[in-house]
């Protein structure tokens, strides 16, 4: 598969997720390992740019496909805008939430670059975060936006 642009692979057993093969075998930690059951989005990714959890993926369903993760969104040491704007917004407490907030946003604003605040709650409703009531983040993805 393709993970952030590069060609990878890893030795996998059958019913590896795609979470586990990217944080154990690929040595990419960003998405985080919460429920296991696609609930929270914590491991949020994108699977040939849409986005997906990445711990209800079978690693071996993304053989021959292309996977960008939260560290792949930057460009070098330059953040995406996204993670920019959860950074100026102060949208970040402990951080669990954050890399799949930020893939979702991504994904959000490639499809809507100027979403609604409805199609913006939409958007991240499978996205749950523990620590905050939502405003900062929802001013991350308003100014990621540029609106």
């Amino acid at each position: 598969m393709t993970v952030n642009g590069e060609p990878r692979e890893a030795d996998i057993w059958a019913g590896e997720s795609l979470l586990t093969t990217l944080r154990d075998s690929l040595d990419l930690p960003g998405s985080k390992n919460a429920c296991e059951q696609g609930e929270c989005g914590s491991c949020s990714v994108l699977l040939d740019g849409e986005l997906v959890c990445a711990c209800l993926v079978l690693a071996a369903q993304a053989d021959g496909h292309e996977v960008t993760t939260v560290e792949g969104l930057a460009d070098g040491d330059e953040l995406h805008r996204v993670q920019r704007a959860f950074v100026e917004a102060g949208a970040v407490q402990c951080g669990f939430c954050t890399p799949g907030l930020v893939v979702a946003t991504a994904a959000l604003l490639e499809a809507n670059p100027e979403p609604s605040d409805d199609e913006l709650r939409e958007a991240l409703s499978g996205n749950l975060c523990r620590c905050t009531g939502y405003a900062k983040i929802f001013d991350a993805v308003r100014l990621a936006a540029g609106s």
